[in-house]
């Protein structure tokens, strides 16, 4: 029983930013309607995605510090703010969600010149 109650604790829990690889943040803060819109629609599906498994998504609070291995252009203002990293480094953003459609569209040009989205697409 502890077991599976830490099993699920750790799934809930957000994945470290981390150098070296392609992340999607997601600035968010609390009741944020857009936020929990896109909970709804694309959170369960996204780690299943191409998208999903080249920039797998880390959550953050739009009140906290932007941690230190981060270049961000600029510091987010809106949620949700989706800033893809590589390395650290931003690479592009989307500025609040705009719904299923335009969202996977536009994350699908910010993430088209990377290999490993390449290489997530044709896995698929």
């Amino acid at each position: 029983m502890i077991t599976r109650l830490l099993a699920w604790i750790l799934l809930l829990l957000p994945l470290p930013v981390q150098a070296g690889q392609v992340q999607l943040l997601m600035f968010e803060e609390t009741g944020c309607y857009w936020c929990a819109k896109w909970d709804a629609e694309l959170s369960s599906i996204y780690p299943k995605t191409p998208e999903g498994r080249t920039a797998p998504l880390v959550r953050l609070d739009l009140h906290d510090p932007v941690p230190s291995a981060l270049t961000l252009k600029t510091r987010p203002v809106y949620t949700p703010t989706f800033i893809v990293i590589n390395d650290g480094q931003e690479i592009g953003r989307i500025e609040g969600y705009p719904g299923q459609d335009f969202f996977w569209g536009l994350l699908g040009r910010i993430l088209q010149p990377l290999p490993e989205f390449q290489i997530a697409k044709e896995a698929s």
